[in-house]
């Protein structure tokens, strides 16, 4: 007859085992306090949402009707967006969205871009020296005027939105 000898748990048994499962319990606890975190914060799967103000456009001097309409749009949903297109029935011919970069000194160069990203929590702030609207201005267009824009983008629905026409000093830096 053999002898059966029953299992009788060890303390260092129960240490290995309470360690064993601790690593998972902790990896899960730490992943599920992140998303919490997430999620209490408002961004989780949240889309785009855009908002849009200081609407301006520059005044033309000169001969030149060529100008440039800016905004600061911003996006204070979860996911990153793009505007890909602005459009008025008070400008004549169609609007470009534009890209400037500074050369040395005091020169820069002009060109078109397909889009302008927009980031999750973030602001996309239009100027001369940057991402513009450019646009060919209304006849007899004076400061003060405003002048209606909706701007399109590639998850959020347009924007409608004014901008008023200043003269370029009052641009800002």
């Amino acid at each position: 007859m053999t002898e059966q000898t029953l299992w009788r748990p060890t303390r260092r048994r129960l240490t290995d085992t309470l360690l064993a499962a601790l690593a998972p319990v902790a990896a899960c606890s730490l992943a599920l306090g992140g998303l919490t975190t997430w999620v209490g914060a408002g961004k989780a799967g949240s889309p785009a949402r855009i908002t849009v103000s200081n609407g301006r456009v520059l005044l033309p001097y000169g001969d030149s009707t060529d100008t440039a309409a800016l905004f600061d749009i911003a996006n204070v949903g979860g996911a990153d967006d793009r505007l890909v297109n602005v459009t008025s029935t008070a400008t004549h011919g169609r609007i470009t969205l534009s890209g400037h970069r500074m050369l040395g000194g005091r020169a820069a160069y002009k060109s078109d871009v397909t889009s302008a990203g927009v980031p999750a929590g973030g602001v996309l702030s239009m100027s001369p020296r940057g991402v513009d609207a450019t646009l060919r201005a209304g006849a007899g267009w004076r400061a003060g005027d405003l002048v209606p824009f909706t701007l399109h983008f590639e998850r959020s629905a347009p924007v409608e939105t004014i901008a008023v026409v200043i003269r370029p000093s009052d641009s800002g830096p």
